[in-house]
């Protein structure tokens, strides 16, 4: 990880850089969110989230230009986290989510006690599958048009990480 690399929690005044962030045409084609989404948008969703959900940021330089979010589940899947991750096109490479995903599964076995963190990346995505994998997370299976992404849809793969 790059020491110009800062890791945080999110903050509501983040709403701005990470509006800009999810609105660069690689960091939202990474993902499931849409372009165009305002700063507005962005701070009542941010507000919106559920409890359980631990949100990080990657700073560089006093910018925000990564974000994770993870979502610790209920009930008898209690033991399970979901995350999102996204970088700005821009910062992309320089290590930004290797410290986003470093911190991330730290807090998952360390502070969260999660047995099992599981996401959903999009089959051609290459470059966020093999970050996933140097983590420990390994394949699960495939689904087959899961999303709606530029015109057409587009597989998922599911993966997941148990902690050993």
């Amino acid at each position: 990880m790059s020491r110009d690399i800062q890791v945080r929690a999110r903050e509501p005044e983040d709403a701005a850089d990470i509006a800009e962030l999810l609105n660069q045409p690689q960091a939202v084609w990474g993902t499931l969110q849409t372009p165009f989404t305002s700063v507005d948008e962005r701070r009542k969703r941010m507000a919106a989230l559920p409890a359980g959900h631990t949100n990080f940021v990657g700073v560089i330089e006093g910018k925000v230009v990564g974000t994770l979010g993870m979502n610790r589940l209920e009930a008898r899947r209690a033991h399970v986290g979901t995350f999102g991750m996204a970088v700005h096109d821009a910062y992309a490479g320089r290590g930004v989510g290797t410290a986003l995903m470093s911190a991330a599964v730290q807090q998952a076995d360390k502070w969260l006690n999660l047995k099992r963190v599981e996401l959903t990346v999009w089959t051609d995505n290459l470059r966020a599958i093999a970050l996933y994998e140097r983590f420990g997370f390994e394949r699960e299976g495939v689904l087959r048009n899961y999303a709606w992404r530029d015109g057409a849809y587009v597989d998922a793969l599911t993966m997941a990480r148990l902690r050993p």
